[in-house]
């Protein structure tokens, strides 16, 4: 690994957690304590991050340039989540430290994927104050929101949503994770690794689409063997669906992509019992990486940057208040793959 791939990851880990210890980026990057301790004083002299006893932080920032429409009068901003149990707790965390830091109020409502309920949530956000919204939709908006978004009272943008060409939705500003990216980084390694046959499995979501594009794409460009789907129920694996997992590990399929963590975890419970050995019969790389390190044995995960989102459709909100003739932004961000104990070379 480069010099420069080394200092991105470190920058991206502290960014993701606020600070991290010097041991764990140690294992994270497989490099010598005397190396990383070089690299960190590189970043640090740049002013990119702060040496701490075992460890490293974030500088302290400046406060942001508060618009000029927040400086007159206390702005309020509505967020609309589909869940905040799973995945958009991050989301969440990084919207409400940015609008913290630039003197914002952010006010919360959750929908639970209910069509109708988004709308009632934006309703009521927007009838309590909100001057600006950040949308994250039950599901990706088609033609049927057109109408509803079209007729939005105040700015909003799109949070880990992205619209296709034409319609209100495309025009609307956008943060996203690159899922796409993601789920290649996930195949690449596993390529890497010496796989040839993949298999994706994953339970429908609005971000499965995105994934699946981005699996397939690698599949294709790395020239590897035709790969196989199996899905998932809303509820996790069934027992029809373990077997056709193991059964497609018995035709010659030697590692996974999995789409989502927990449905990872419960997916290496069932293999465990039919007696599938987990990296030496199949590798697993598992997609989100909420709970993936907490598996046994740890999972290699893609990790969206799910604070960073929140931050910066913060700040995408803020500049459209500002200025709404500003130009529009769809910002993609690209996850980063966290390699634990879950793959290996094929046997």
């Amino acid at each position: 690994m480069f010099a420069e791939q080394r200092h991105e990851l470190i920058l991206r880990e502290v960014r993701e957690r606020g600070s991290v210890r010097l041991a764990d980026l140690v294992d994270r990057l497989n490099v010598s304590m005397v190396t990383l301790r070089r690299d960190v004083e590189q970043l640090a002299a740049q002013g990119l991050l702060n040496r701490v006893h075992g460890g490293i932080t974030l500088p302290e920032q400046k406060p942001a340039a508060v618009p000029a429409r927040a400086q007159d009068r206390s702005l309020t901003i509505g967020m609309l989540v589909p869940s905040a149990t799973y995945y958009y707790p991050a989301v969440i965390r990084g919207a409400r430290e940015q609008a913290e830091r630039l003197g914002v109020r952010l006010v919360l409502g959750v929908s639970r994927y209910d069509d109708e309920e988004d709308r009632t949530q934006v309703k009521r956000l927007i009838d309590g104050g909100a001057e600006g919204l950040l949308l994250t939709p039950s599901r990706q908006p088609d033609a049927s929101h057109e109408q509803w978004l079209a007729e939005l009272s105040v700015p909003a943008v799109l949070v880990e949503r992205r619209a296709g060409p034409g319609g209100p939705a495309s025009l609307l500003d956008a943060a996203a994770s690159h899922h796409a990216h993601g789920a290649f980084l996930g195949a690449a390694h596993l390529a890497e690794l010496g796989h040839r046959r993949l298999a994706m499995v994953s339970r429908t979501s609005p971000t499965m689409p995105r994934v699946r594009h981005g699996f397939s794409s690698a599949v294709r460009e790395l020239g590897l063997e035709e790969p196989v789907y199996l899905g998932i129920d809303q509820e996790g694996p069934s027992q029809r669906q373990v077997g056709e997992v193991v059964s497609a590990i018995g035709s010659g399929v030697t590692a996974l992509l999995v789409h989502n963590d927990e449905d990872t975890l419960l997916l290496v419970q069932h293999l465990r019992m039919a007696g599938v050995r987990i990296p030496q019969e199949v590798s697993l790389v598992a997609y989100d990486d909420e709970v993936a390190a907490l598996s046994d044995p740890p999972l290699t995960a893609v990790a969206p940057p799910k604070v960073a989102v929140g931050r910066h459709a913060v700040d995408l909100l803020l500049r459209r208040i500002d200025d709404p003739s500003a130009p529009g932004q769809h910002l993609a961000l690209l996850p980063e793959l966290r390699v634990r104990e879950s793959t290996a070379p094929p046997r």
